[in-house]
Formats: structure tokens, C-alpha cells, sequence
């Protein structure tokens, strides 16, 4: 949690201009500590109010959305096992659009530049097969996610 939270921290410096030198003072007017690794979960999250207060407006975490129907959620699902399994060379959103331009993108003729794009029922039911087929070449249980 501390490692998000220093993130944080230094996100908050800079949507607010702030340079290290100010950061650092700021720091120690706050909690006494100079360095964001010395400091405490609870010295963190009074460094992120202190941030707040002048002006830092913290966004979500950065990720995108669940994908927008069930089937691609599947997709996703399918991917992620893929993954975990150690059956792929890119295991994040990046790979999975990459294997669909390769596997899908000469048949199709054109694809979308994100896996989330994709409208057409048959596509993705295409994508769904072929992962299911990979899942069982990799010897990933698809039945019990």
C-alpha cells in the first residue's frame, strides 16, 4: 500500500507544479520526515490531504473499465488465465490486442485498435474460440475460473 501511496504523492506534486526541493520541505512540514520512504502509511495519507488542500484533485486508479458486455469481460477473463498460466509472452491488454491484429486481422480485414471496440457478435465469438483453444493446448481449466 505504501509503494501506491508514494505514487500518489509524487502524482499529486506534479499536477501541482511542484518541484522536489518544495516537495520536500512540504514534507517535512508535515510529518517531519524528508524522505516518502521513511514515512508511515498514516504519514502518507496526511502528506495526500496536505496535497489535496492545495489543489490536488486525485483521479481514479488509472485503469481502464470493465469492457462494456459480458462477452468481452470473457475475453478479458480468458486472457488474464492465459496469463497467470504463463502461457503467454505479453499477459496485459497490450498482447491480447496485439494476438488479436495477428490471429484476426488479415481474415477480418480491419480491426479495431482496442479489444473493447469490438461491436460484432461473431468477432468476438471467433476471439472466444480461439482463447478457449489456447486455454486447453496450455491446459487452463476455462470451466472453473
Amino acid at each position: 500500500m505504501s509503494a501506491a501511496l508514494i505514487r500518489k504523492v509524487h502524482v499529486g506534486c506534479k499536477q501541482l507544479g511542484l518541484d522536489t526541493e518544495t516537495r520536500h520541505d512540504l514534507q517535512a512540514q508535515v510529518t517531519g520526515k524528508a524522505s516518502l520512504s521513511a514515512m508511515t502509511e498514516p504519514e502518507l495519507k496526511a502528506m495526500l490531504k496536505a496535497l489535496e488542500n492545495r489543489g490536488f484533485k486525485p483521479t481514479a486508479t488509472g485503469r481502464k473499465p470493465a469492457a462494456p458486455r459480458a462477452d468481452l469481460r470473457f475475453v478479458h477473463k480468458l486472457w488474464s488465465m492465459l496469463g497467470e498460466a504463463g502461457a503467454l509472452r505479453e499477459p496485459g491488454r497490450r498482447g491480447l490486442n496485439a494476438f488479436v491484429r495477428a490471429r484476426f486481422g488479415a481474415s477480418w480485414g480491419s480491426v479495431p485498435a482496442d479489444i473493447d471496440m469490438l461491436t460484432e457478435w461473431a468477432q468476438i465469438a471467433d476471439v472466444i474460440d480461439a482463447l478457449k483453444a489456447m486455454c486447453k493446448r496450455a491446459g487452463v481449466d476455462v470451466e472453473k475460473p
